[in-house]
């Protein structure tokens, strides 16, 4: 009995760790990716259950969030638009994707080429990019937002925030 006490011990030490890595599995269910847009419509997103295809992050806010769509309908989640842009960038179909962002004045989703953009707010990954359906000073259009976001002029650069924000 002595010797198969350890063995036992260990056995369900690793059924406890196992089950625990299983049912953790099991409750997360993260949407990462959809397929069968077809329409290449926003699709809902719900927090908490979507993940930043950028980043890999946790969507938890609505304000910022994208979704790019690619001809043949898979859907990608961002949660900062300049994920999108980042991410975006290789891609083959980066001219041809449809691309929705969350407008932070009509809270609805726009067409996020067609969109005007913030170049100083508190994103989730710190771009600073806040999409507007209305033009307004100081929001620049899809082409300068991508631009700046691919040469790294954004508030995560302490030189252009400091710049942005007067400071």
């Amino acid at each position: 009995m002595k010797k198969v006490t350890p063995f036992l011990i260990v056995f369900v030490f690793i059924g406890i760790i196992v089950t625990l890595f299983l049912s953790l599995g099991k409750a997360q269910h993260m949407v990462v990716i959809q397929e069968g847009n077809l329409k290449k419509l926003p699709l809902p997103i719900t927090v908490h259950s979507y993940q930043d295809s950028d980043c890999g992050m946790v969507i938890e806010d609505m304000r910022y969030v994208s979704e790019v769509i690619a001809p043949d309908g898979k859907t990608w989640f961002f949660h900062d638009h300049g994920g999108f842009v980042h991410w975006l960038e290789d891609k083959p179909f980066k001219d041809a994707a449809v691309i929705w962002v969350m407008s932070r004045d009509t809270k609805r989703w726009i067409d996020g080429r067609k969109a005007y953009y913030s170049l100083n707010e508190i994103t989730p990954m710190g771009y600073g990019f806040g999409a507007y359906e209305k033009k307004k000073k100081g929001l620049v259009d899809f082409h300068t937002m991508a631009l700046r976001m691919l040469r790294g002029e954004t508030m995560k650069n302490p030189k252009i925030k400091k710049q942005l924000l007067g400071k």
